[in-house]
């Protein structure tokens, strides 16, 4: 059997790169935001629907832990698919803004002035596909929350109501997410 070869640190990090897994940082955010919005059903349902606290307090925290999961699974997702479609969007901008700020070191050599226009490249698209994804699957999911909520499932208990309205809408953005292309 033929011994492995190691990757070099520059293909790992280009590897991490294109990989789907988020960094801590990234994912402490996405669970961080997912949880904010998946609170925010706790209120509409304790003031508009009228639903008691505390005698809904098992099911509020079940569901918002749920929501949150599925949320963040739907921000992960979508940054995703963004991140590399960003990346060409923004390459030229980025290349040019680099080269300007690199063209005084003249000690530099063209290849890791190239692997420091591939980092920022990679460092402006993780940026970018991170807030759009937060913003559009916290609007998405908030307007399925509504529409399920307040349309949809209007003639049932007030606690059904709040259990399948958000975990519908939590599910459907998990669902919308993996088809994001």
């Amino acid at each position: 059997m033929p011994a492995q070869k190691k990757l070099t640190k520059e293909e790992e990090l280009l590897l991490q790169d294109f990989s789907r897994n988020v960094s801590t940082k990234s994912s402490a955010l996405f669970y961080g935001n997912a949880l904010i919005v998946s609170v925010i059903p706790i209120w509409l349902f304790w003031r508009i629907h009228q639903m008691d606290l505390y005698q809904s307090a098992i099911w509020f925290a079940v569901m918002s832990l749920v929501s949150t999961y599925l949320v963040a699974f739907a921000y992960k997702n979508v940054k995703f698919v963004l991140k590399h479609k960003i990346a060409l969007k923004r390459e030229d901008a980025v290349a040019r803004d680099m080269m300007k700020k690199l063209a005084e070191d003249k000690k530099m050599g063209k290849k890791e002035k190239d692997e420091r226009i591939l980092w920022k490249k990679n460092e402006v698209a993780d940026y970018e596909a991170t807030t759009f994804s937060i913003f559009y699957n916290n609007a998405l999911y908030l307007v399925l929350l509504i529409l399920l909520s307040f349309y949809v499932l209007r003639t049932f208990n007030p606690t059904i109501n709040y259990m399948l309205s958000v975990g519908a809408a939590g599910g459907l953005l998990a669902l919308f997410s993996t088809g994001t292309k």
